[in-house]
C-alpha cells in the first residue's frame, strides 16, 4: 500500500471534526418488531449544504435492497434520508421504497436519478420515478453516473430546472463513480447543482478530501456512496486475516472512517437485512478509533489485488475498448454485494461488441492499474461469469 494511502486512512486530524449535536426537536422512534432486540440508536446530523436539509449521517442507500421491512423499519427509528434510482431493479426498487414509506413521506429526503441521456428522456423517466415512489415530489434528483463534465449537459441540467419550476423535485444532483478530480471540482463551481453524490472511502487517494471540501465551500451537499469499499468481499478459507475482519467488523470500521469527516453530510450504505442495519446504526454513533484504523490498513492490503477505486486511470488503455472500470464494478456487485442478478444486468447493458469482447483473444493486456489490480483476471472472471 502507498504511503500517500496510508496517510489517508491515518490522517483522521487533517479532517473537520464531525458534528455531534442532536436537533432540538425528535420524533420518538417507533418500537422495532419483535423479536429483535431493542437498543436506541443516537442519531447525528448534518445539513446538506445550501439546501437547508437536515440529514441523518447515516442513510440508506436502497439499490440492493428487496425486504421493503428494513427500509420501514429504519425510517421508524429515525433514518431520514433514502436512496433509490429509476434504473435500480428496472423501476421495482423504488416501487418497493415507495411502499415502505407510505405515510411517512413528510418526514423524510428521498433522492432517486436518472440515467438519460436528453432533456425529454429524462423528465419522462422523473415522471416514471414519482409514480413508482408514490409521491408528488423528490427531494433530490440526480443525473446519474456522471464521470466527467462533459457528461453533464446543458440539456439534462435544463430538465433538472424544467423539474424544480414545475415542484417536481427540489433540488438538483449530479452523482459520479469515477473522475472526481476534474468533476467535483466543476460541479463545485455549477451555480444549477445543488448536491453531489460521490463514491468516498478509505481506499482513495488524499486529494478526494480536497475537492470534497472544495465542493462544500462552495455551498452544495455531499453524499457518499461505496462507503465499504465494495462491501465484505469474499472471504477464503486459510486468509489469515478472516478471523479478525469478521470478529471486529472491517464494514461498521469503514462506515466510521467516512462519517468522522463532517464535509461529508450523509451516507448511503447499501443494507439489506436487520443485522447491517443494526451494525450501521451503532457504527453511525461510534468514534474512529486506533483499532479501526488498524483493521482498515489490513483490510486494504488484502483487497488491492481485487478492488477498483474507479480512479478512471484505465480509461482508454484497452485495446478492445472495454471500460475497464465498469466491468470491474459490475464484478463487485456480484462478488461484493452478493447480488449476482444486478451483475450480469448491468454488465450486459453495455454495446454488443464489449459484452462479446474476451481477454483471451488479446496475447497481453496492454491495462495497467496504479493500484495493483490484476485488471486481466477479474474483467476474465467477469466476462466468464456475467456474459
Amino acid at each position: 500500500m502507498s504511503s500517500s494511502r496510508r496517510n489517508f486512512l491515518a490522517a483522521g486530524l487533517a479532517l473537520p471534526v464531525a458534528a455531534t449535536a442532536k436537533p432540538g426537536q425528535q420524533a420518538p422512534p417507533a418500537a422495532p418488531p419483535a423479536p429483535r432486540r431493542a437498543f436506541a440508536p443516537e442519531f447525528r446530523y448534518r445539513t446538506l449544504g445550501k439546501t437547508g436539509l437536515r440529514v441523518t449521517t447515516l442513510g440508506f442507500g436502497c439499490m440492493i435492497t428487496s425486504d421493503g421491512s428494513v427500509v420501514e423499519r429504519a425510517a421508524d427509528l429515525g433514518i431520514t434520508y433514502f436512496d433509490t434510482a429509476r434504473n435500480y431493479g428496472h423501476g421495482q426498487n423504488e416501487r418497493m421504497v415507495g411502499a415502505a414509506l407510505k405515510g411517512k413521506r413528510q418526514h423524510l429526503v428521498l433522492s432517486t436519478k436518472t440515467e438519460a441521456s436528453s432533456r425529454q428522456e429524462a423528465l419522462d423517466q422523473l415522471d416514471k420515478s414519482l409514480q413508482e415512489l408514490g409521491t408528488d415530489f423528490v427531494d433530490i434528483w440526480y443525473l446519474h453516473g456522471k464521470t466527467s463534465p462533459a457528461a453533464v449537459t446543458d440539456d439534462l441540467i435544463e430538465a433538472q430546472q424544467a423539474a424544480k419550476k414545475a415542484g417536481k423535485i427540489r433540488f438538483a444532483g449530479v452523482s459520479t463513480h469515477g473522475g472526481q478530480r476534474e468533476l467535483i471540482p466543476s460541479l463545485a463551481a455549477n451555480p444549477h447543482i445543488d448536491v453531489i453524490l460521490t463514491v468516498y472511502n478509505f481506499t482513495m487517494e488524499p486529494f478526494m478530501n480536497s475537492v470534497i471540501e472544495q465542493a462544500v465551500k462552495a455551498g452544495k451537499g455531499v453524499v457518499a456512496m461505496k462507503v465499504m469499499a465494495g462491501g465484505a468481499r469474499r472471504l477464503r478459507r486459510g486468509d489469515p486475516n478472516l478471523a479478525k475482519l469478521q470478529q471486529q467488523g472491517a464494514m461498521p470500521a469503514a462506515l466510521k472512517w467516512v462519517l468522522r469527516n463532517s464535509n461529508v453530510s450523509t451516507t448511503v450504505p447499501s443494507m439489506t437485512d436487520m443485522d447491517q442495519l443494526d451494525d450501521n446504526l451503532r457504527a453511525m454513533s461510534q468514534t474512529f478509533g486506533p483499532e479501526d484504523e488498524k483493521l482498515l490498513a489490513m483490510h486494504l492490503d488484502r483487497i488491492a489485488p481485487s478492488y477498483c477505486r474507479m480512479c478512471g486511470e484505465c480509461a482508454g488503455q484497452c485495446r478492445q475498448g472495454l471500460p475497464v472500470h465498469d466491468v470491474l464494478r459490475f464484478l463487485t456487485y456480484a462478488e461484493g454485494y452478493g447480488q449476482f442478478t444486478l451483475a450480469r444486468e448491468r454488465y450486459l447493458e453495455m454495446p454488443p461488441h464489449h459484452v462479446s469482447a474476451r481477454c483471451g483473444d488479446c496475447p497481453s493486456c496492454t491495462v495497467a492499474c496504479p493500484y495493483g489490480v490484476h485488471v486481466a483476471r477479474h474483467v476474465a472472471r467477469a466476462q466468464e461469469a456475467l456474459a
